[in-house]
């Protein structure tokens, strides 16, 4: 058998896993492009394809819901890992990094290592009361060396900052954690609310129509809400006043095709604000920690009687079961506690952890959130009901994990070659290239209708049409 067939074999059943897991069934998928990211003995490239094939199979599976005939889903394996790294390409700009001088692997006394994220200025600030040193590498380093791995993550954990101390793969898997996500299923999906909503996909723009109300950060809620209004979809981000991501995650990648808003959820007029905007919404999407909306006075039982019928989706890092459920945690900090990092440095002979070549945790969940939204969408217009679904990185990461290494192919070199049509498209940081979108849904086309809006540019209200198939409210 030839690498070519290998490769589609292995992605294939990631795929399926995957489209089972969001209770999807039986779909074909074509594949084509057999180079990938070298990382050894992780399926990157692979799993990215697969999360690519189930969000289009939940394009395809909404439009043959409606009544048409069953679109055919391609997948461009090369530019699927190449979206994952650089997506656009700046034209006489340079794009920032978003990764702070601290948020780095520091060496501990028990000779293991802690990541530590603190690309956010309040997780700096957490870490520099916890450590009782000033924002400062060096200084950093200095505790970190002092202290025992587990000692030293926990306490940065408690402390209101985000780390992760290195483990191998069986580690994890031993780890009462690493247990518990073996039993936790890769989507959770709950019924909800009946609803009497009349929506049906329009062709060529299958979610036009649909209102999207995303309070997602960086990287794989983004992601999916990115996803979302490329069909289409009318998406409303909402953060809090005064709110941006960090400089590398803002050049209007994760907000294409969005209106952005900035609105105090903490007050009562923004509250009130935000539950009539989530009345005349079809999907909410969210990854803020489980019962961050709970304390603002937007629980469950709030936002089910704003809007009966609401599909939700939701992840967190680390998994919704286990003594780690709700645990803050990013894609690198999930890589480490996994034993990702410690595999990949243990290979090449390294000195230090190395991470995978992409945030492949992120961008996976990211495609796999949007299929839920999808699959939550036609769950709605086949059955007349919402329902909630919930997702994890550390579960994703289980996911690749299960199906072992993965057949041994030609390198990818990133970046790719951009748009072969030569575009140039807008951003609020300058013009970009952007790469050709790796999927392909037959008869509908994935395209933005805005390049990409600053944070908090927007008004926080739907545009002035309603919904097709509903009354204005």
């Amino acid at each position: 058998m030839d690498h070519s067939t290998e490769t589609k074999i292995y992605t294939t059943a990631l795929f399926r896993d995957a489209w089972a897991a969001l209770g999807g069934g039986p779909r074909e998928v074509g594949l084509r492009g057999e180079r990938i990211l070298p990382a050894a003995p992780f399926g990157v490239s692979a799993l990215s394809a697969a999360a690519f094939a189930a969000a289009g199979s939940a394009v395809a599976e909404l439009l043959e819901a409606a009544g048409a005939s069953p679109p055919p889903v391609t997948v461009d394996a090369e530019l699927a890992s190449a979206w994952m790294r650089t997506p656009t390409h700046p034209v006489g700009w340079e794009r920032g990094t978003p990764w702070h001088a601290v948020s780095t692997d520091y060496p501990t006394a028990d000779g293991r290592w802690v990541r530590l994220q603190a690309n956010y200025p309040r997780l700096r600030e957490a870490t520099a009361r916890v450590l009782g040193v000033p924002v400062d590498p060096d200084a950093f380093a200095a505790v970190f060396r002092a202290h025992d791995a587990d000692e030293i993550e926990q306490a940065i954990v408690a402390g209101g900052g985000a780390a992760a101390a290195t483990r191998s793969l069986a580690e994890w898997d031993a780890h009462p954690h690493g247990r518990t996500l073996r039993e936790e299923p890769l989507v959770d999906v709950i019924a909800g609310d009946a609803a009497d909503d009349t929506w049906t996909p329009l062709p060529g723009r299958p979610l036009s129509g649909i209102r999207v109300l995303d309070i997602t950060r960086v990287l794989a809620g983004p992601m999916a809400t990115r996803f979302l209004a490329g069909y289409g979809a009318e998406v409303l981000r909402i953060d809090p006043p005064g709110y941006a991501e960090p400089d590398g995650e803002s050049g209007g990648d994760l907000t294409l095709g969005k209106r952005c808003a900035h609105l105090p959820l903490d007050t009562d007029e923004g509250r009130d604000r935000f539950l009539a905007l989530l009345a005349e919404a079809d999907v909410l999407v969210h990854g803020l920690r489980p019962g961050a909306l709970d304390g603002l006075g937007l629980g469950e039982a709030a936002r089910r009687a704003a809007r009966p019928g609401l599909v939700e989706v939701t992840l967190n890092a680390y998994g919704w079961t286990g003594p780690w459920a709700g645990r803050r945690g990013f894609d690198t900090l999930v890589q480490t506690s996994a034993g990702m990092s410690t595999e990949l440095m243990r290979r090449a002979g390294g000195a230090r952890p190395e991470l995978l070549p992409a945030q492949v945790l992120d961008f996976a969940t990211g495609y796999l959130m949007a299929a839920a939204a999808l699959r939550g969408l036609t769950r709605r217009m086949t059955e007349g009901r919402g329902s909630s679904w919930r997702l994890a990185l550390a579960r994703t990461a289980r996911l690749m994990l299960a199906h072992g290494a993965p057949p041994e192919g030609p390198a990818l070199a990133v970046p790719v070659a951009p748009d072969p049509h030569g575009r140039i498209f807008t951003s609020p940081y300058g013009p970009v290239r952007r790469l050709a979108f790796p999927l392909e849904v037959g008869g509908s086309p994935l395209f933005w209708e805005r390049p990409g809006d600053p944070y908090g540019s927007a008004t926080p209200r739907w545009a002035s049409r309603a919904p097709i198939g509903r009354a204005p409210c």
